[in-house]
């Protein structure tokens, strides 16, 4: 958490984006015309739950952000304080008839830590909790069996939420595509945060 603060704080007096602002972000939005879904997964930081995400065929576009708390239009300072039930979150837009919702968990679970509460690596508290937020009933179901069939891979219990969407609120834009805009930031972040070296110690190596 004091990491990202850290990093934060120079990002602040410094140039904000290797790239036009919002460029990477407003060029995703576009869906064709196609019927999209959405999916909502907590993950620790947000930072590093887009980019499995974006390389999926099928994925339209991911959005950092907050999900599962009760203020409103939270910050990200209020949120990173813990000061209002909300987790970080990456919002999913796909395209179904390309992906499926299961290939999404799937690929939640082999970047998260779900035997650990209130806690992602290096983020500690509650505001980097796992958590799915289901957006009906048939991704409720899904969520449901995933985990249960993880459950038996560990000893632990999966510590991760799988609770009903309600309210999604979007992170300030320089957190969006952080990886992208900031990458040598993003990666001092990653590793010292020992996210890579746990995940691999909780699932083997990363197939890529």
């Amino acid at each position: 958490m004091k990491l990202r603060k850290f990093l934060n704080l120079i990002l602040s007096i410094s140039v904000i984006s290797m790239l036009p602002g919002g460029a990477v972000y407003a060029a995703s939005q576009s869906t064709g015309g196609a019927e999209m879904a959405k999916a909502t997964f907590a993950g620790g930081c947000f930072w590093c739950m887009e980019p499995p995400y974006d390389k999926l065929d099928g994925v339209i576009s991911t959005i950092s952000g907050y999900a599962g708390g009760t203020k409103k239009n939270p910050t990200y300072e209020e949120v990173s304080a813990g000061k209002t039930g909300h987790t970080e979150v990456v919002q999913i837009t796909y395209d179904p008839k390309k992906i499926t919702y299961d290939k999404l968990l799937e690929v939640f679970w082999r970047n998260v830590d779900p035997l650990t509460p209130n806690r992602q690596f290096c983020d500690v508290g509650s505001q980097y909790r796992t958590a799915i937020f289901y957006h009906d009933e048939t991704q409720k179901r899904l969520a449901e069996e995933s985990k249960k069939a993880l459950a038996k891979r560990f000893k632990e219990p999966i510590v991760t939420e799988i609770v009903a969407y309600t309210e999604f609120y979007p992170a300030e834009d320089y957190h969006q595509d952080y990886y992208i805009k900031n990458p040598l930031r993003y990666k001092y972040y990653r590793y010292s945060c020992g996210r890579d070296q746990r995940l691999e110690a909780l699932w083997g190596p990363d197939p890529k």
